[in-house]
């Protein structure tokens, strides 16, 4: 079981490491990663964690969607907990080394609303449904739909992380989120991105669960 906790809290560190790490290097490059860039970083790191983590631990990286797993019973309730603090472990433990490593930055890859806070939550309850549905489906489908999971989840992200990340910075991930802004004293919106991702994630379920329902059809005999 202790497994799944140190897969969990590692690949959360690679996932922050590498996606804040793409954010910050570009504010320090004068936009040599560019938006584009920040996007591919994000889903490509995202899909190889998937491959490489996945027959672990389940490659959650991210407490809403374990949070969602749990509410569609496709998780342990018990290892919720454990899962959730794997996960924040490791992404803070990113932000502690980027800080290292970028001691002049200010928000550390941090998601701030470029508008209206209530605009981000909106932005941020979406993206994390839509994501949720994507994860749900191929995680829980038929072999071949498993062999292709990390893609499809990855360009889900790389699809968010390009239209919306400008407006709201399409976290759709509480450790994502928290890490940065804790490392960085900028907790004013961490609120949006605690509380949208997971309501997201979870309204995907019964949606999920509705569109998968196959209806006992009844068919007519001859007496």
């Amino acid at each position: 079981m202790m497994r799944k906790y140190v897969a969990e809290a590692i690949g959360t560190f690679i996932l922050v490491f590498c996606g804040t790490g793409a954010i910050i290097i570009d504010q320090q490059s004068n936009g040599g990663v560019g938006h584009v860039g920040i996007a591919i970083t994000f889903g490509l790191v995202v899909m190889s964690l998937i491959y490489t983590l996945g027959d672990i631990s389940g490659a959650h990286l991210n407490p809403a969607v374990s949070i969602a797993f749990t509410v569609a019973k496709r998780f342990p309730l018990k290892q919720l907990l454990p899962y959730i603090f794997s996960q924040l472990i490791g992404a803070i433990l990113a932000s502690l080394v980027l800080r290292l490593l970028f001691p002049a930055n200010q928000l550390l890859g941090a998601t701030i609303p470029a508008g209206s806070a209530l605009q981000s939550f909106i932005l941020e309850f979406i993206l994390t449904f839509f994501l949720m549905l994507v994860i749900i489906h191929v995680a829980t489908g038929s072999k071949e739909q498993g062999i292709i999971a990390g893609l499809a989840i990855g360009s889900v992200v790389l699809l968010e992380a390009m239209f919306a990340g400008p407006i709201c910075g399409a976290s759709m991930n509480p450790a994502r989120s928290l890490a940065p802004s804790l490392v960085s004293g900028h907790l004013e919106y961490l609120w949006v991105y605690l509380l949208a991702t997971p309501l997201g994630a979870i309204a995907a379920i019964p949606v999920w669960k509705y569109l998968k329902h196959e209806p006992n059809i009844k068919f007519p005999t001859n007496h």
